[in-house]
């Protein structure tokens, strides 16, 4: 009997790659700081090669804005389709706060970056982005529940976007630094509960 396997495609096959060049970034920003991500570490870290990194990438910086569009990603599950709204907003508090509980090494190099992004002027144009983009979900999401008066009127949703993220990224860089001091379940309850009492209308 003849056994077949399926070849992947061209796509699937850069799919793979990409991600295993992203992975390796990942490990090497936890284990080393960014200061050690090089394109040719990253290459073989991954087992490529540093030509196949430099033509994915094709500098560090821009390997380093793949990395935290890609860290930030899926970071909490299950929200795409939901409608914007209170609802929407309480459950991305209580998904932030319990994916802290079993942190991916992609998600790790997301708080470190971040964090190293107050003082280092390359990361700090990236992570700009990338919290204005997080901001203005959470401004969607006050300003539909305001609307369909879920919200109270009188709430402003540019304060309310600025304190959920960070509050959401300072408990996880918390749980970086001491994982032991940040229950994640006790938290995800408290902290949910809060910005429910503080926005209900």
């Amino acid at each position: 009997m003849l056994v077949t396997t399926a070849r992947r495609t061209q796509q699937q096959r850069r799919d793979q790659a990409e991600s295993a060049l992203i992975n390796a970034a990942a490990e090497l920003v936890v284990e080393e700081g960014v200061h050690s991500l090089t394109l040719a570490r990253v290459g073989q870290r991954a087992s490529y090669s540093r030509g196949l990194v430099t033509h994915y990438f094709g500098s560090k910086q821009a390997l380093l804005q793949r990395l935290a569009r890609a860290t930030q990603t899926g970071f909490v599950p299950g929200l795409d389709g939901a409608r914007p709204g209170l609802d929407r907003l309480l459950r991305l508090i209580d998904g932030y706060i319990g994916s802290l509980a079993l942190l991916r090494m992609t998600n790790r190099a997301f708080l470190l970056l971040w964090a190293e992004a107050a003082t280092a002027p390359d990361l700090g144009r990236i992570f700009r982005e990338r919290d204005e983009a997080f901001r203005a979900d959470l401004r969607e999401d006050v300003m539909a529940g305001i609307a369909d008066g879920a919200i109270r009127p009188d709430v402003a949703a540019d304060d309310v976007a600025v304190a959920v993220l960070g509050q959401l990224r300072g408990i996880g860089l918390q749980r970086l630094v001491d994982a032991p001091a940040v229950d994640t379940e006790r938290l995800r309850r408290s902290v949910t509960e809060h910005w429910r009492r503080a926005l209900a209308s």
